[in-house]
C-alpha cells in the first residue's frame, strides 16, 4: 500500500508540474517583454541594448523592470527633466561616447536604484547643479573625456552614496572650493589630463573619505605645504606625466597615512625624503622616470613598513651605502634602464629579505661588489630580465645566471685603494692664506677620497673648508683654528688607505696684515708654481712670504699717463669752446658800466649840514 500511494502520489506532482508549466508559458506568451524599435532586450538578462543605432533621441517604451540600459555611441545632444522616468529598477544606464552638450535639471530623476552612470565621451562643457538630484543610490559617476571647464558649488550634493568619480581628460581649469560638498562616502577620484595648475586643496578637503586619488598629465609645477589636509584615510596617491613638477614642499604630504605613493614622470631631481619621512604606513613606493641620480644613505630609514622601491629610468648613478639601511620589509627593488655600475650589499638593511631585484639595462662592473648578487642567483628573483656584464670585457654580455662557482673568485674581484704619494705634508702660513692639500689613489674599483678634520669630523663639498671633486682639500682664508692634523682616507669596496697632513696657522700682525688673502698651494710634487693673473702669490715652502712684487708693470702706466693727458686736454677745449661762443656775441651785450657816486666828506656829518653842496663823482668800468 505505501509503495501504491508513492506511485501515486508521484504521478500527481508530474501532471501538476506539466500543467503548471503550460499555463506558464502560455501567461509568457501572452504578455511579452516590451522592447523599443531599434534596440535589441534579453528579457533573461533584464537588459536594453541601443547601442550604435545612430539615435538622435531617446527611444520610449522601455520595460519597466530592466536592470541595464545602453543607448551608448549614439547621437544623443540633451537630456530633458525627467527622460528616464518610470525605469525605478534601473541598475546600470549607459550614455557614453554620444553628442550629449546640455543636461537639464533633474534629468535623471526617478532612477532610484541607479547605480552606474557612464556619460564618458561627450561635449558636456558644465554640469548645472541640480543634474543629478534623484540618484540616491548612484555609486560610479563616469564623466572623463568631456569638455568640462569647471565644476561648481554643489555639483554632486545629492549623491550621498557615490564611492567613485571619473572626471579626467576634462577642460577642468577650477574646482570651486564647495563642489564635492555631500560626497561623504567617495573612496576614488580620477582627475587625469585636466588643465588644472593647483592642487584643488579646498575641494578635496570635502572629501575626508577618499582613499584613492589620481592626478596624471596636469599642468603643476609643484607641490606646496599642506596640499591635501584632512585626508586622513587617503591610502594611495598618485602624480604622474607632470612634467613641470620639480619640487615637492617639505610639508606638502603632512596629515596622509599612505600605503601606496606614485611621483612618476615628473621632474624631481631627488628623491623626496622630507615629505615621505613621516609615511610610516608606506609599503609602495615608485618614483620612476624622474632625473633621480642618487640615493642617499640613511635617509629612508623611517619608512619602516616599506617593501618595494621602483627607480626605473631614472638615470641612476649611485646608490650609496645604508641607503636602505633600517627597511626590515624591504623585499623589492627595481632599478632597471639607469646607468649603475654596482649595487653593494652594504645599501641593504638585509639582504636575506630581499626577493625581487631588477638590475637588468645598467652598465654592470662584474667584480667584488656583486658578488652578493652573482651567489644568491638562483635564490633571487629577477622577473624574467636577469641582469648582465658590461665590464671587464672578459665577461662582457654574460647572464648573471650563466657563471659558475668556479670562476667567480678569479672574476669577480677588486684591488683595495691605495694612496700614491705619501710624502709629508706640513704647511705653516700666516692668517688669511688658502691652502690647498693634494690626496690621490687608485684601485679597483676607483676609490672614493674623503677628508677628516682635526676632531675627525667628516668634510663637506661645500664651505670655507671643502674637498674638491679631484680630491684635493681646500682651506680658504686658514683662520688659527684651522690648525691640526687632517685626514686624508681613500676607501673602496677591497679596503681603504689613509694619509695624514699638517696645518699650522699664525696670527698676523699689522706689518703683515698687507699680505693677507694669499694661496698656499701645496701638492705632494712640492710647491705649485705661481698662479695666474688675477690670484695672488702662493707661499714659500718654508711658510714665509715672498717679497711682494711691483704694484704696476710698464703697460699699466703708459694706459695711466695717456688716459689722465686726454682728461686735461678735453677740459681746455671745453673752455675754449666756451668763450669762442660767448665772443661772439659781443654785439649784444654791454661792455662797458657807468657809475656814478657822491664823495663822503673828510668830517663826516653830511646829514647835519644840509646846506653844503658836493659834486656828484662818475667814473667807468669795462666788462671783460
Amino acid at each position: 500500500m505505501f509503495v501504491e500511494a508513492v506511485v501515486r502520489w508521484g504521478a500527481w506532482s508530474t501532471l501538476l508540474l506539466w500543467v503548471g508549466v503550460s499555463t506558464g508559458g502560455s501567461l509568457a506568451s501572452s504578455s511579452p517583454w516590451p522592447c523599443p524599435q531599434r534596440c535589441d532586450c534579453q528579457q533573461e538578462r533584464l537588459e536594453v541594448n541601443c547601442s550604435a543605432r545612430h539615435l538622435s533621441s531617446a527611444p520610449e517604451g522601455f520595460p519597466r523592470d530592466a536592470l541595464r540600459l545602453d543607448l551608448s555611441r549614439n547621437r544623443l545632444k540633451s537630456l530633458s527633466r525627467r527622460q528616464f522616468a518610470g525605469l525605478s529598477v534601473l541598475r546600470e544606464l549607459d550614455l557614453s561616447h554620444n553628442v550629449l552638450s546640455v543636461l537639464e535639471v533633474e534629468a535623471f530623476q526617478g532612477l532610484l536604484s541607479l547605480q552606474t552612470l557612464h556619460l564618458r565621451g561627450n561635449r558636456l562643457k558644465i554640469i548645472p547643479v541640480g543634474v543629478f538630484s534623484g540618484l540616491p543610490g548612484l555609486r560610479l559617476l563616469d564623466l572623463s573625456q568631456n569638455e568640462i571647464l569647471v565644476f561648481l558649488d554643489f555639483t554632486f550634493r545629492e549623491l550621498g552614496s557615490l564611492r567613485r568619480l571619473e572626471a579626467g581628460e576634462n577642460d577642468l581649469v577650477f574646482i570651486s572650493p564647495r563642489a564635492f560638498v555631500g560626497l561623504p562616502a567617495l573612496t576614488e577620484l580620477n582627475l587625469d589630463r585636466c588643465n588644472l595648475t593647483s592642487v584643488p586643496t579646498e575641494a578635496l578637503s570635502q572629501l575626508q573619505g577618499l582613499s584613492w586619488l589620481r592626478f596624471r598629465r596636469l599642468s603643476l609645477s609643484s607641490l606646496p605645504n599642506n596640499s591635501f589636509r584632512r585626508l586622513a584615510r587617503l591610502r594611495e596617491l598618485t602624480v604622474a606625466q607632470c612634467t613641470s613638477l620639480d619640487t615637492l614642499a617639505p610639508n606638502s604630504l603632512l596629515g596622509l597615512n599612505l600605503t601606496s605613493l606614485t611621483i612618476t614622470g615628473c621632474n624631481l631631481t631627488s628623491v623626496p625624503y622630507a615629505p615621505v619621512h613621516h609615511l610610516v604606513y608606506l609599503r609602495y613606493l615608485d618614483l620612476s622616470h624622474n632625473p633621480i641620480s642618487a640615493v642617499r644613505a640613511h635617509l629612508l630609514g623611517d619608512l619602516l613598513r616599506l617593501q618595494e622601491l621602483h627607480l626605473v629610468g631614472t638615470g641612476l648613478l649611485r646608490v650609496e651605502p645604508g641607503a636602505f639601511r633600517g627597511l626590515a620589509h624591504f623585499r623589492l627593488l627595481n632599478v632597471s634602464s639607469n646607468r649603475l655600475a654596482t649595487l653593494e650589499e652594504g645599501a641593504f638593511h638585509s639582504v636575506g629579505n630581499l626577493d625581487v631585484l631588477r638590475l637588468d639595462r645598467n652598465p654592470l662592473a662584474c667584480d667584488c661588489r656583486l658578488l652578493w648578487v652573482v651567489r644568491r642567483r638562483v635564490r633571487l628573483d629577477f622577473d624574467g630580465r636577469p641582469p648582465a656584464c658590461h665590464t671587464p670585457v672578459r665577461a662582457q654580455g654574460r647572464e648573471f645566471r650563466g657563471f659558475s662557482e668556479a670562476e667567480l673568485p678569479g672574476l669577480f674581484t677588486c684591488r683595495p685603494a691605495r694612496i700614491l704619494n705619501r710624502k709629508p705634508q706640513e704647511v705653516r702660513v700666516e692668517e688669511g692664506h688658502t691652502v690647498l692639500f693634494s690626496c690621490k689613489a687608485d684601485g679597483d674599483p676607483v676609490p672614493d677620497i674623503s677628508w677628516l678634520t682635526p676632531q675627525m669630523v667628516p668634510l663637506a663639498p661645500a664651505g670655507r673648508i671643502r674637498v674638491l671633486p679631484n680630491g684635493t682639500l681646500e682651506v680658504r682664508y686658514a683662520q688659527v683654528q684651522d690648525s691640526g692634523t687632517y685626514l686624508c682616507v681613500a676607501s673602496n669596496a677591497a679596503g681603504n688607505q689613509s694619509f695624514s697632513v699638517g696645518l699650522h696657522v699664525r696670527g698676523f700682525s699689522s706689518s703683515s696684515a698687507a699680505s693677507r688673502n694669499r694661496t698656499a698651494h701645496f701638492f705632494s710634487e712640492g710647491w705649485a708654481p705661481p698662479p695666474p693673473a688675477g690670484y695672488p702669490a702662493p707661499a714659500h715652502g718654508n711658510g714665509s712670504l715672498a717679497p711682494p712684487p711691483f704694484p704696476f708693470d710698464a703697460k699699466t702706466l703708459v694706459i695711466a699717463v695717456t688716459m689722465g693727458f686726454l682728461s686735461f686736454l678735453s677740459s681746455v677745449v671745453i673752455c675754449f669752446v666756451f668763450m669762442f661762443f660767448w665772443s661772439q656775441s659781443k654785439g649784444q651785450l654791454k661792455h662797458t658800466a657807468t657809475i656814478d657816486f657822491v664823495p663822503r666828506p673828510a668830517g663826516g656829518g653830511a646829514a647835519r649840514h644840509g646846506g653844503d653842496r658836493f659834486e656828484t663823482g662818475r667814473f667807468t668800468m669795462k666788462l671783460i
